[in-house]
C-alpha cells in the first residue's frame, strides 16, 4: 500500500490552485523582478556596453536563483520561496518526502508539458483528484499543505 500525503480527518491536504498559482507568482516574481529593475537602469545609461555586459550578467544570476530556488532548496526541503510564503511543499506522490534536486529540477523542466496543449496541464489541477499537474504525475510528485 502506498503512503499517502499528510491527511487530515482522512483526507490528503493538497495545495489549493490558489497556494499553487501564488506560490508561482512569487517564484518568478523575484527573479523577473530584478531582471526588470536591471534592465530599465541599463538603458537608462543609453550605454550599448553597460546594457550588453549588465543585463546579459544578471539574466545569469536570475537563472542561478532559478535553479537553486526550483531545484535545491525546493528538492532538499520541499519548499521553494514561493511555496514557503504559501505554506505548500513538493513531495514524492510514494513517500511524502522531498524528493531531492533531480526529480525537482526535471519537474520544472516538465512543467514545459504542462505548457504545450495551450496551458491546460496548468489547469488540470483545478479538476484533478489530486491536484496535479502533468508534470506532478510524470514526476510522481504532489503539492501539499505545509504541516501545520
Amino acid at each position: 500500500m502506498r503512503p499517502r500525503p499528510p491527511a487530515r480527518y482522512g483526507f490528503p491536504l493538497f495545495a489549493t490552485y490558489g497556494q499553487r498559482v501564488g506560490g508561482f507568482l512569487v517564484d518568478i516574481g523575484i527573479p523577473a523582478g530584478l531582471l526588470a529593475v536591471v534592465l530599465i537602469a541599463a538603458l537608462a545609461t543609453r550605454d550599448v556596453v553597460v546594457i550588453g555586459i549588465v543585463y546579459p550578467g544578471a539574466a545569469l544570476v536570475g537563472l542561478a536563483f532559478l535553479v537553486w530556488n526550483s531545484g535545491y532548496r525546493q528538492g532538499r526541503s520541499g519548499q521553494s520561496l514561493g511555496k514557503s510564503v504559501l505554506g505548500t511543499r513538493l513531495v514524492s506522490a510514494g513517500s511524502g518526502e522531498p524528493v531531492g534536486f533531480g526529480r525537482a529540477f526535471g519537474r520544472q523542466v516538465a512543467h514545459l508539458v504542462d505548457a504545450i496543449p495551450l496551458g491546460v496541464g496548468f489547469l488540470w489541477p483545478l479538476w484533478d483528484e489530486q491536484r496535479q499537474t502533468f508534470a506532478d504525475k510524470m514526476c510522481s510528485t504532489h503539492v501539499v499543505q505545509a504541516d501545520l
